[in-house]
């Protein structure tokens, strides 16, 4: 057997030269007390590959539930769907970015043939996944991602990390549901990590924005009105003279389900893509096709509009209720679901 001597975070295997090592976040089997800090190898770029140094990662209820006990390959596996860093090392035919620059990943794995990709909704891609699910993730101090998965950037490094889920999600709902000048827009779940970009957004798209919510921060992220439970339906009716909501955000699931259609209006729009507080609902059908209501489910977003947010949100704020290092991953995922959380959790990985 060969000997091994371990120099710091450098390992030298004498008969195979020198072995660079990689801190990273792991776990063999599902659940949070299971997640540990393991060294692994170093990733290498394939030819259309970029090697990211990360630097942040935003803190998700799909890093949760891929730890918690959803199907994930491949095993050993490393969570982090939301990832901003630096690229290190690019593939022989990368020639987009280069080492130094800054950049998002765009966490939808997808092969860009089939009928959904060459629409553009790489994120229905029906060969695809999400990263972090299908593939490592970005919870470690390095990355391989393809080229075609990254967008550059220029943001403060907490706003960077927030956009490939928390903002990205947020604005492909409000594309898809034609948010607008005039339109009135109501969101559910208005601190959350998704809820605080839906309010500012729809704000710079010219929306009237109805924040349910008891944080009075959100008026600085451009709430044109917060209202709690207690008194939303009264607070949206005045605020439309009666005619409710154009656009409901939803993205809590059941716990916010009656509430978001007692306050949809005429041919109004129920945008729902989360599922926190649960997924099954009842729904009262008179409701829907007497106000020729609809119901809209979405998911994540394109590339492009990944690359638009670049630019439109490079002024977004983002509320941040703590930092993480890597190595507290698990106590970042267990403070997500604390009933004290005002804003975001990330983890500063460098």
């Amino acid at each position: 057997m060969a000997k091994k001597a371990t120099l710091g975070r450098k390992a030298l295997t004498i008969q195979q030269g020198y072995t660079l090592l990689m801190k990273a976040i792991l776990f063999e089997k599902s659940g949070l007390e299971n997640l540990r800090v393991g060294e692994v190898k170093d990733p290498e770029p394939g030819s259309h590959d970029v090697v990211i140094r990360v630097k942040e990662s935003g803190v998700n209820p799909i890093d949760y539930f891929v730890v918690a006990g959803i199907q994930v390959k491949p095993m050993p596996h490393i969570p982090g769907a939301e990832v901003y860093g630096e690229v290190e090392k690019v593939g022989d035919h990368v020639k987009t970015v280069k080492p130094g620059d800054k950049v998002v990943v765009y966490n939808r794995v997808f092969d860009g043939n089939c009928d959904m990709c060459l629409r553009g909704d790489e994120m229905l891609c029906r060969n695809g996944g999400i990263m972090s699910l299908v593939t490592q993730g970005g919870w470690a101090e390095k990355m391989v991602v393809p080229e075609k998965n990254l967008v550059k950037v220029n943001l403060d490094s907490a706003l960077a990390a927030s956009l490939p889920v928390a903002a990205l999600t947020s604005y492909h709902a409000l594309k898809e549901t034609e948010v607008g000048v005039g339109k009135t827009v109501v969101v559910f779940g208005a601190s959350g990590n998704t809820g605080m970009f839906a309010v500012q957004l729809a704000k710079k798209m010219g929306a009237r924005v109805i924040a349910v919510s008891r944080k009075s921060w959100l008026k600085e992220f451009g709430a044109d009105e917060i209202a709690d439970y207690s008194n939303m339906k009264e607070v949206v009716e005045k605020a439309t003279n009666g005619r409710m909501a154009d656009v409901v955000i939803n993205s809590l699931g059941t716990s916010a389900w009656d509430a978001s259609m007692s306050v949809l209006g005429r041919r109004g729009k129920l945008v729902v893509f989360g599922t926190l507080t649960g997924a099954e609902v009842k729904l009262n059908l008179s409701a829907v096709y007497s106000a020729h209501g609809q119901i809209v489910g979405t998911t994540g977003g394109t590339r492009a509009e990944l690359v638009e947010l670049a630019e439109i949100c490079s002024d977004c704020k983002v509320k941040v209720h703590r930092e993480y290092p890597l190595e507290k991953a698990a106590e970042a995922l267990r403070e997500l679901n604390s009933g004290g959380r005002d804003g975001r959790i990330m983890l500063k990985i460098q």
